[in-house]
Parts: structure tokens; C-alpha cells; sequence
């Protein structure tokens, strides 16, 4: 692959999910409740069609916590949360697909040797690199699910690590999204602690990871 070729393979692939992130986001209103009550007349066909659109608008850019909150006042907690594991899980799957097939190639054209080393730790690490992106707070879910895809990360390490790390914040944002009228509920405290904990695990986890990539060469 040439250079030209590989640079224009990543530039469609960054064009394509701007021009869709914008399509969604100048769309109108799109919120949780648009989303719930386009679903919520489907009856029993409402759960595969919430995973179905809430899929494709993470694969769009869409704030997984405003679809965590939508599968909440649709389903409830018990319900919403392993619906909102499903969906996000299955969107970020795709998305890192997406960014496989069109841009792995032209990622690796273009880096050649001097990310060889990098990809390497990453292949190695690859469950867990993808799990302590998840649980460490600030990192963008929707850029981690098209970078992994450009990695050499496997598809069935991404999308056990994105299940699992996933869970906690989407218990939380459904529980709080069935605890709207009452945020004082047990549910609602719950929900809030989680995400305390989570973000805490986080920063705990990269920590130790830091300090484990420092004390490597000392070691050799």
C-alpha cells in the first residue's frame, strides 16, 4: 500500500464518522427520551430495537450514558442494565470492526517500525490495555472503540474487556436513568457510589500500571 493510498483510507474513515456524528447531532433533539419513545411502542420487539439503535449511535459518537439512561426508563435496572451491557458492547464491536477493515493497513503502512514496539505492548497486553481504558475515567469510550480496532488488540479480548468493564457504569447510568423522579432512592444511591468506585479503580489501576512501566528498565 502506498502512502497515499493508506493516508487516504484513515482520512475516510475520520470524514465518514464525522459526517455521521454530525448527521446525528444536528438531527434534532436526540436524547434519551427521543430514543425511548421511538422504542417503547415496539412492545416485546422494544429490547433487540433498543440494542439495534443504541449499536449504531455509538458506532455514531452518541454519549453512552444518555442510552444507559434511556435503557433505564424503558426496562428498569434489573432489565436496562444487562440491555445497556448488550448495546454498548455490540456498538463498540462494530465500531472497532469499522476501523479494522477500512484503516488497520494503512495505520500500519504509515507507522512502519517506529510504533512496532508499541503494538507489540499492546497485543500483549490486549485485555487488559482495552479493560483499563474502560474503567479509567476521562477516556472517550467512542475513541477507544475505533483506536483499538487499528491496533493488533483481537476482537474476543476487546469485547470481553468492553463487557466487562462496561458493567459497573452501566448498572449506574441506568439505574439513575429508572430514578429520575426519586434521586434519593436507594437504586440512585447505589448508582452514584458505582461511579465513585469506578472512577477511584481507575485511577488506582493506571497508577500501578505507571509504576510497573517505570520500574522496568531498573529491573533489566
Amino acid at each position: 500500500m502506498t502512502r497515499g493510498a493508506a493516508l487516504l483510507r484513515v482520512a475516510s474513515l475520520a470524514t465518514a464518522v464525522a459526517i455521521v456524528f454530525v448527521f446525528v447531532a444536528s438531527s434534532g433533539s436526540l436524547s434519551s427520551e427521543r430514543v425511548r419513545d421511538a422504542v417503547d411502542p415496539l412492545g416485546a420487539a422494544a429490547v433487540p430495537a433498543f440494542i439495534a439503535v443504541s449499536a449504531l449511535l455509538t458506532c455514531a459518537l452518541f454519549p453512552g450514558p444518555l442510552l444507559a439512561g434511556a435503557s433505564g426508563l424503558l426496562f428498569g435496572t434489573a432489565l436496562g442494565t444487562p440491555v445497556s451491557i448488550t448495546a454498548a458492547t455490540l456498538g463498540a464491536v462494530l465500531a472497532f470492526s469499522i476501523a479494522r477493515f477500512v484503516a488497520h493497513d494503512a495505520v500500519e503502512a504509515l507507522a512502519g517500525r517506529r510504533l512496532r514496539p508499541l503494538q507489540e505492548w499492546i497485543e500483549r497486553r490486549g485485555f487488559w490495555a482495552v479493560l483499563y481504558a474502560r474503567i479509567a475515567p476521562g477516556v472517550p469510550y467512542s475513541l477507544v472503540n475505533y483506536a483499538a480496532g487499528l491496533t493488533h488488540v483481537g476482537l474476543p479480548a476487546f469485547a470481553s474487556a468492553t463487557a466487562i468493564g462496561v458493567a459497573p457504569r452501566a448498572f449506574a447510568y441506568t439505574a439513575l436513568g429508572g430514578s429520575l423522579d426519586d434521586l434519593t432512592s436507594p437504586e440512585a444511591i447505589i448508582a452514584i457510589v458505582a461511579l465513585v468506585l469506578m472512577a477511584l479503580t481507575g485511577l488506582v489501576l493506571l497508577r500501578g500500571e505507571r509504576d510497573r512501566h517505570r520500574a522496568r528498565p531498573s529491573s533489566a
